[in-house]
């Protein structure tokens, strides 16, 4: 995964920092180990339904094994300012969840905005150790 920072990031100088999706593509998620699933279109259905309204980055794993397929939202900065924090989203196997999240970040996203109210059944808490070892 690239270092490069956001404000050297030519596309995005001087814009302020969008929502972003992580998702999960490692050892269990986004794999034949969640049967039923394509998870190739899941991928694409959540790029086009977030669009340019966010950023949607894949993960190889965010080590939350038991809840895969795993997705992070991440707020945008203006988000962040206004006391959004990552919200974590696990067993997101119904091919709808794409939509879902993108609502809620077109909709402004953590700390802006609610989440679409299914999205409340998929939330889940890692463990802190989990929760150290990812960056935002």
């Amino acid at each position: 995964m690239s270092r490069r920072t956001r404000k050297n990031d030519a596309r995005t100088a001087g814009k302020p920092a969008p929502c972003a999706v992580t998702v999960c593509r490692g050892c269990c998620c986004g794999t034949a180990k969640i049967p039923g699933v394509d998870h190739a279109a899941q991928l694409a259905r959540l790029r086009r339904a977030v669009g340019d309204a966010g950023t949607v980055r894949v993960s190889t794993c965010l080590d939350a094994c038991e809840q895969a397929n795993v997705m992070v939202v991440q707020p945008s900065a203006e988000g962040r300012a206004a006391g959004g924090r990552p919200v974590w989203l696990g067993l997101a196997n119904d091919g709808d969840v794409a939509e879902d999240v993108a609502a809620w970040i077109a909709a402004g996203g953590p700390g802006l905005a609610d989440p679409p109210g299914v999205l409340d059944l998929y939330a889940f808490s890692p463990s802190r150790r989990v929760r150290q070892g990812l960056h935002d």
